[in-house]
């Protein structure tokens, strides 16, 4: 097995992605870090998803991406990050929790319910906000509103692709207890359209998932680098885009993705709601110190 893991690459890159990754938004000096540690979990990622290597063989080959990452192995992705990581201070250890949640994609392909779900987050999104956190300085108290966005994301994600997920890879992260409560069971995913009771389920699943979403409201005003906080609002916006889309559309049928010119719109609608508030918010705590 001396092939890089580079071949099995899906070719889906970062402007693929429901949500911009190191955006002309963010500081220069660290897009580089941020596409490094992209590119390192995206070929994790695809190594788990391919259709064609078995179980066994995916396990060896992202052990392999991780004794990269500590420096030690051959695979260039892996030693790219160890080497950004190394030059900035940073630890490997946000990589290696995604890598755990690969292996998860591997051995285990149901959720019981929603704590399920959400541990599996901790370890398959959470991470990457954690990541980009640490990568600007910030301060742990941030980690808590980051963790409810980027668990919000991953939901979004695994409703949008629910039925390729079950397909494709015998893959449900709809939990089964929120399916069983409307008297279906994953075999709903096959169908070429949902019914009644898969739609009120994957709804439900969208609303809690916009509760994540609003527990992570407060994250923009608590990050110090304006730049990030600006794009923070951004995917902050373009996920609740995503989830009233959710809430009113069959992902099995119907387009649940925003598209390029939906996404600039949404995106600049955010961006410019984070500037006034910078604005208008500054503005009145200055009043609140002026002397009568």
């Amino acid at each position: 097995m001396t092939e890089s893991v580079q071949q099995f690459r899906s070719g889906k890159g970062a402007r693929d992605e429901n949500f911009p990754v190191a955006s002309w938004l963010i500081r220069k000096r660290h897009r580089p870090v941020i596409l490094a540690f992209y590119e390192f979990v995206r070929t994790a990622d695809d190594i788990a998803d391919h259709p064609k290597l078995g179980g066994a063989e995916k396990l060896v080959r992202l052990d392999r991406l991780e004794t990269s990452l500590l420096g030690h192995g051959d695979e260039p992705v892996g030693l790219a990050l160890f080497a950004m990581l190394n030059s900035r201070g940073l630890t490997a250890r946000h990589a290696q929790d995604l890598l755990n949640a690969f292996r998860q994609d591997v051995t285990k392909h149901r959720y019981a319910n929603w704590d399920e779900l959400i541990d599996y987050c901790s370890r398959s999104a959470m991470p990457v906000g954690r990541f980009v956190l640490d990568l600007h300085g910030e301060a742990r108290n941030t980690w808590p509103a980051s963790d409810a966005l980027c668990a919000a994301l991953q939901i979004i994600n695994h409703l949008q692709d629910c039925k390729a997920d079950y397909r494709k890879l015998d893959r449900v992260y709809i939990p089964l207890d929120a399916l069983a409560a409307q008297g279906i069971g994953v075999e709903a995913l096959a169908d070429d359209r949902a019914g009644p009771a898969l739609k009120d389920c994957l709804r439900a699943l969208a609303v809690r998932a916009d509760c994540l979403l609003q527990e992570s409201e407060g994250l923009p005003a608590s990050v110090s680098d304006k730049r990030l906080a600006l794009e923070v609002s951004i995917i902050q916006s373009l996920a609740s885009r995503l989830l009233a889309i959710l809430q009113q559309r069959d992902p099995l049928s119907e387009r649940v993705h925003l598209t390029k010119s939906e996404t600039l719109a949404v995106a600049a609608i955010g961006g410019a709601r984070r500037l006034l508030r910078r604005r208008f918010g500054a503005a009145t705590s200055a009043q609140r110190y002026q002397t009568p």
